[in-house]
């Protein structure tokens, strides 16, 4: 964490401080933050910064250094884009696919949250990840070595293995699908602390995706899968260029996390 700047005034010390700290503001979750916090400092120095920087709208996991991911802690450091709950069921549809031993990977990996889930969730898969952002990498290598998952850094699939061609069974894409001119619109903590690389999605919010379904027809084995996370807006678009790279798609929704994954499989051999 950074030293407290002078201007901050002395740190909270007990709950209900803390909670009208952050209610002023403007954190609607504020009791709940002030739970995470209390717990996560180290003592009322870190309390001051911590609450400080939620305060001045930075992100509560990378404040704490930490997101929850179906029920991992996953590493969270500044300025690396944050998992986020409805991606849950990107993981959990990718894991129901893995074979035991399938060879994984996780592009635009960010902090890593969906390999981990892979990895916590799929027997003895051989999982690769990539992020062109290196802070994202090397948040997802901490996330990851337990895991034994190898993060690449660089643009989409150029930096994975050659081997690796040809052989991938899972391919999980999380990657931006924000329209350009609607990234202004979100939440200050998104636009002003994540990356841009990781929300901006240009015109349409499919850019990056149209290179994603590309590219994965040469990475993919037979009967391998593409998943990505879009809006439903988008589904229509992101079907039509899964069908046009000659991957049988299909569509999955969750009403409960209101995501949109949509699913490109590879024909068998």
């Amino acid at each position: 964490m950074p030293a407290v700047p002078p201007s901050v005034p002395p740190a909270p010390v007990d709950p209900e401080a803390v909670v009208a700290a952050l209610r002023a503001a403007g954190c609607v979750f504020a009791e709940d933050e002030a739970r995470l916090l209390l717990s996560a400092a180290g003592g009322p120095a870190e309390l001051a910064v911590m609450v400080e920087r939620r305060a001045a709208g930075f992100p509560i996991e990378q404040v704490v250094g930490w997101a929850e991911f179906r029920g991992l802690r996953i590493a969270v450091d500044p300025g690396v884009f944050v998992p986020r709950r409805r991606t849950e069921f990107l993981a959990g549809e990718a894991v129901r696919l893995a074979r035991p031993g399938a060879v994984v990977v996780d592009l635009c990996c960010g902090s890593g949250a969906v390999g981990a889930a892979l990895a916590a969730e799929v027997e003895r898969p051989r999982l690769h990840a990539a992020d062109i952002d290196p802070a994202a990498v090397a948040c997802a290598r901490r996330n990851l070595a337990a895991a034994g998952g190898t993060v690449h850094e660089g643009d989409l699939y150029e930096p994975l293995p050659a081997r690796l061609r040809g052989r991938v069974d899972v391919l999980v894409a999380n990657a931006p699908y924000v329209p350009t001119d609607a990234v202004g619109l979100l939440p200050a903590e998104a636009r002003d602390h994540e990356p841009r690389t990781a929300l901006d999605g240009g015109l349409d919010g499919l850019d990056i995706l149209r290179r994603v379904i590309a590219g994965a027809p040469d990475w993919l084995g037979p009967g391998g899968h593409l998943l990505f996370e879009t809006g439903e807006r988008q589904a229509p678009a992101a079907v039509a260029a899964v069908t046009g790279a000659g991957l049988r798609a299909r569509v999955a929704f969750s009403g409960e996390w209101h995501a949109t994954v949509i699913v490109g499989t590879a024909a068998p051999a």
